[in-house]
């Protein structure tokens, strides 16, 4: 009997355990949620719109180079380039977002994204208009998305940063670039 309640008060303990850690693992998402807003930003214009990502997202920003094209991708797919012996896919941002095509200037950039890939991590280039500067922006400066209707997809919007009388659209890259379908498109038609 006593071996019974044993295996019965582990089992209590193990279940109380698991809903514990549901709690943890749920209240964690929420810290994080709030603490991936709040930070350090690189803004760059797109369309005299001022836009930022998360600074721990960027890895390099180069002036424009050549670009090679790859066969069959939508055209905001640009290509690809040779960035110091390594093949990165390069996105024009503007064109991802449906925005009329523009000659690029000497502010054109392309900014080097880290970005998630299923189980693994790439780099990816998105060409902007022009690297703005880096802002720490706090929470209380972070809105929340606003509806724009249901039929709207917002998802790769973190937020809206109010910040000088304007307002700075704050992207989650990952969504932006969809990245485990257009990556992995350009990915597949390099082999």
């Amino acid at each position: 009997m006593d071996e019974i309640r044993k295996l019965e008060g582990k089992y209590i303990v193990h279940k109380r355990r698991n809903k514990m850690t549901t709690t943890m693992q749920t209240m964690s998402q929420a810290v994080k949620a709030i603490t991936i807003k709040t930070g350090k930003y690189l803004t760059f214009m797109l369309n005299d719109e001022t836009y930022g990502i998360g600074i721990l997202k960027v890895k390099e920003i180069i002036g424009m180079m050549p670009i090679t094209s790859v066969p069959r991708t939508p055209e905001f797919i640009k290509g690809v380039i040779n960035l110091r012996g390594k093949v990165i896919p390069v996105t024009d941002l503007r064109l991802r977002f449906g925005m009329r095509p523009m000659d690029y200037t000497e502010r054109t950039c392309i900014i080097v994204v880290e970005s998630e890939l299923e189980d693994s991590t790439v780099f990816i280039g998105i060409i902007v208009d022009g690297v703005s500067e880096v802002l720490n922006i706090k929470e209380e400066d972070i809105e929340e998305t606003p509806e724009f209707g249901t039929s709207l997809d917002t998802d790769y919007i973190l937020g809206m940063a109010k910040m000088g009388g304007g307002v700075k659209i704050l992207l989650d890259i990952d969504r932006v670039l969809n990245a485990k379908s257009d990556i992995s498109m350009i990915l597949n038609n390099e082999q």
